[in-house]
């Protein structure tokens, strides 16, 4: 078969990539996706997250190497493995990061990737159930709405901000960002709207747009320094499909592993697994960030709380009910309903800190299913801007291993010293008036650290992630970078591109679905505008 698009990946952006660029019918497109399609309950259902979580059929459950800093942990990394990818199973939390973020991306050699170049396509991309404003739009793919339903205890937590003298907003987006509240989500009419709802289900009917699941993608064929098309694995078969252009878009994982397998990578990398170097890149799997997370648990005196436990059935049965004849109730929630950006102290220009509150008990994302048949609630901290740089690498040559991941969480002192301000600063929240009710024990920090030395020791033991892996095919005109930013293309390579978060130089302060969509738009544009 031969297309004039290959498209590895049907997560977010590979979602925008196959609506765009099959708007024209004499363009041949075709997406390649490793998992299902995303025609399950639980993805339609917003508090599905809980399961999608643990899921074997649509995430790909992957796991880092030790955390030297966080006492050899090896830590859990969800990622999506569907059509949709991990808009299907994230949290639905939108929020784009802050107008610094973007400029400092220009800043770095990416002349139009600046706020003012930017804004425009998240405008675009975005229909805004608010209605249109400076830096909302309406009429675009991807819905935007408020939470159908809020917590009791989501609420408490953000009267309790206020009450620790924290700024409360109800607006992310804008251009201070700063404040504590509810988040917007990407729902339509209670249900998950992920990417692939609004982009690649409208237009699935297109004759020149063949998508094909199931389909784990082994390595990319090179004809000297052109890249011709793909071979993949489906159902114990290879294949091989040919394309004018093939673009990649797998994530900053699935990406930066895929070139390592085809011998397009750093050459000490690629000799240690004997594969032939194809074509010599040091930056690819380079560079890896992530937002790094730690969670200050209640247990609650009141049961009514999200819960594993028994006796939490009726309720969730009459949240069903609720859900399949009205789309409304418990199950519209996105579990993470409240939260902000704040700063850690005074002195910080804007936000770097984010805070999410979820009404449930949690101990390793959810997994502990003994832990969370309790009753409570978990105030999460993330620092925004980490100056922690890992990568990612492979475990073997074989294309079905997983890749290897080192993110290396708070190997810079910096990012250490900004979670122990995040903890100390969460704690102080869960101490106020606002709370009083729903307060009981806390379960953690187990150890009631005073000392910024036993804020340390907690966190090496339970400091994890929030799932937002970027950089690890960064865009740039360094000796590093791997894809050019006027067209995402690889450098030193034809018919190849890369078009995901792996391109983002720096991780942005905030949720990064969103900007992935942007990003994808962004390209797009570029690829069609070449035409």
């Amino acid at each position: 078969m031969e297309y004039d698009y290959i498209i590895v990946g049907g997560g977010s952006a590979g979602c925008v990539l196959a609506n765009r660029l099959s708007a024209n019918p004499a363009t041949r497109v075709c997406l390649l996706e490793a998992g299902p399609d995303d025609n399950s309950l639980l993805v339609r259902i917003p508090a599905g997250i809980i399961a999608l979580m643990r899921s074997n059929r649509r995430n790909w459950r992957y796991y880092t190497t030790p955390q030297q800093a966080l006492n050899n942990r090896e830590l859990y990394i969800p990622r999506g493995k569907t059509i949709g990818g991990s808009s299907a199973v994230n949290a639905m939390i939108y929020t784009r990061g802050h107008r610094w973020d973007y400029d400092h991306w220009a800043e770095l050699g990416n002349p139009g990737w600046g706020w003012d170049d930017v804004l425009p396509i998240f405008r675009r991309s975005e229909n805004q159930e608010r209605g249109e404003d400076a830096f909302h739009g309406v009429g675009g793919p991807l819905n935007v709405a408020d939470l159908r339903y809020r917590h009791e205890v989501s609420q408490a937590f953000v009267d309790a901000a206020g009450q620790a003298g924290l700024p409360l907003s109800d607006e992310f987006n804008n251009e201070t960002q700063e404040g504590v509240g509810f988040f917007q989500v990407t729902q339509k009419d209670g249900e998950r709207w992920g990417v692939a709802r609004g982009y690649l289900h409208p237009v699935l009917e297109r004759p020149n747009l063949d998508v094909i699941t199931a389909a784990r993608v082994t390595r990319v064929l090179l004809d000297g320094n052109r890249v011709t098309g793909v071979e993949y694995k489906r159902r114990g078969r290879l294949h091989t499909i040919r394309a004018g252009e093939t673009i990649l878009s797998g994530g900053a994982i699935n990406s930066p592993q895929l070139l390592l397998l085809s011998g397009i990578g750093p050459r000490e990398e690629l000799q240690r697994h004997d594969i032939p170097v194809r074509h010599e890149l040091p930056g690819v799997g380079e560079n890896l960030q992530d937002h790094p997370d730690t969670l200050v648990v209640h247990r609650t005196p009141i049961h009514d709380t999200l819960s594993l436990s028994p006796f939490a059935l009726p309720r969730m049965a009459r949240a069903l009910w609720e859900f399949l004849t009205r789309r409304n109730g418990r199950l519209t929630s996105n579990v993470a309903e409240s939260g902000g950006f704040v700063k850690s102290r005074p002195e910080e220009p804007i936000p770097d800190l984010q805070l999410h509150l979820t009404a449930a008990m949690l101990d390793n994302h959810g997994l502990n299913w003994l832990f969370a048949m309790g009753w409570g609630y978990s105030g999460h901290v993330c620092i925004l801007r980490p100056k922690s740089r890992g990568r990612v690498g492979l475990h073997s040559a074989d294309p079905e291993a997983d890749a290897l991941i080192d993110p290396r969480f708070l190997s810079h002192p910096e990012d250490m010293d900004g979670m122990v301000r995040g903890v100390r600063l969460v704690r102080e929240i869960m101490k106020q008036q606002a709370l009083d009710k729903w307060r009981g024990p806390e379960v953690f920090p187990d150890t009631d650290p005073q000392t910024d030395e036993e804020y340390r020791e907690f966190i090496r033991r339970k400091c994890d992630n929030i799932y937002h892996p970027v950089g690890t095919c960064k865009m740039g005109i360094d000796d590093m970078a791997v894809v050019a930013p006027d067209s995402l293309k690889v450098h030193g390579l034809e018919g190849i591109r890369v078009i995901d978060a792996s391109v983002m130089p720096t991780l942005i302060g905030g949720n990064t679905n969103a900007p992935v969509v942007m990003i994808a738009e962004k390209a797009a544009d570029m690829m069609l505008g070449e035409g």
